[in-house]
């Protein structure tokens, strides 16, 4: 009686290890798998920061090409710097935070970005337009 005691709790000690192993892998593969989207994530986002940086790069360049006009009138008032219309502000703004949206929901991060830019590059002008508009009738 006692050597069949000690054999079924060897058994029992024997059969919990190997289901401690188990979930062990589980929990090594759960992380391994997150780690993997995290860092999905983090190329999407370095991706975006990169078209940002080229955005701005030709937005500084285009400045610096301007050529400068002379104005020789009497009048008091400074000349009025012309920036970007709404319009222009909106579509980048909405292609901006589109393209983050997209590729945070989206499955396909890359595509989801894309469509996301565009979709929120769409409704950014259409938003820049209609402030643009407004401010013309004032």
């Amino acid at each position: 009686m006692r050597n069949a005691c000690i054999i079924l709790s060897m058994l029992f000690i024997v059969s919990c290890q190997f289901q401690n192993k188990e979930e062990i892998e589980k929990a090594k593969q759960a992380s391994i798998d997150s780690m993997k989207i995290e860092m999905e994530k983090q190329k999407v986002a370095d991706s975006l920061e990169a078209e940002l940086a080229k955005v701005k790069e030709e937005k500084e360049t285009l400045e610096k090409s301007k050529t400068v006009v002379v104005n020789n009138s009497t009048s008091s008032e400074p000349a009025k710097k012309k920036g970007m219309s709404n319009t222009a502000k909106g579509a980048l703004i909405g292609a901006g935070v589109g393209a983050a949206t997209g590729a945070i929901v989206s499955k396909k991060k890359g595509q989801g970005a894309v469509i996301g830019a565009v979709a929120g590059a769409g409704v950014g002008a259409g938003t820049g337009a209609i402030i643009d508009a407004n401010k013309k009738k004032e």
